[in-house]
């Protein structure tokens, strides 16, 4: 098929073509126009601390260089922790009957060097800041219990930076959806349309003849203006 013919074709065609397409833009539309705030995106937060084991030492001359590698290793150890169920639990406790919000909350954490941060990002704006302020203060006050070198008393924990909620963005499918939508129904009005010629079997042109196999004698060109 030579590209006049397919220009012919989508000419004679267009609005075989355009019509899945508005019908989606109709539906995509309104998603492509939305400020950001996809209702499936939720809500993030982020917990930037540092942390030190408390020492009992006399003054003493020196770099300190073991003390902040102390601290890196309590970071390294919070990080860790951050992430299991256990971490997950004490943020329960605290929330009491709040703790039906657990369920929605999704946590990670890293850590470069003796500077430590914990993501956490919920459906709900709410229940996540509640959760947050909960995680801070199990930073604070929990980790004795889960780690013996700590000899009973918490890690000195300082917050760096205080949570704050922002609005996630959507997953990046969500994001395409909209124009993946409106690229199947371009295809689908093309599949129609091209579907729509091999059936018709008007004559437009003398092309369509020589397809057909049949001699042109002569044609009459269109009268112009």
């Amino acid at each position: 098929m030579e590209y006049k013919e397919i220009i012919r074709i989508l000419m004679r065609r267009w609005w075989l073509i355009v019509l899945p397409v508005v019908l989606s833009a109709v539906i995509s539309v309104p998603d492509l126009l939305r400020d950001g705030t996809a209702v499936s995106g939720g809500f993030t937060t982020q917990i930037r601390y540092s942390a030190a084991q408390k020492l009992n030492m006399p003054d003493r001359e020196g770099d300190y260089t073991d003390i902040w590698r102390a601290s890196e290793y309590t970071v390294h150890a919070l990080t860790d922790w951050a992430r299991s169920s256990s971490f997950r639990q004490e943020i329960a406790s605290i929330l009491g009957d709040d703790q039906a919000a657990m369920d929605g909350l999704h946590i990670a954490a890293d850590n470069v060097r003796s500077v430590g941060v914990i993501y956490m990002s919920h459906l709900n704006g709410d229940s996540l800041g509640a959760i947050a302020d909960a995680a801070v203060l199990v930073l604070n006050s929990r980790s004795q219990r889960y780690f013996p070198q700590l000899e009973g008393e918490a890690a000195q924990v300082t917050i760096l930076d205080q949570p704050a909620i922002a609005v996630a963005p959507p997953a990046l499918p969500s994001r395409l959806a909209p124009v993946v939508r409106l690229a199947v129904a371009l295809l689908i009005g093309l599949a129609i349309a091209v579907f729509a010629e091999f059936v018709d079997r008007t004559i437009y042109h003398q092309d369509d003849l020589r397809r057909l196999g049949l001699p042109l004698i002569g044609s009459i060109p269109k009268e112009r203006a």
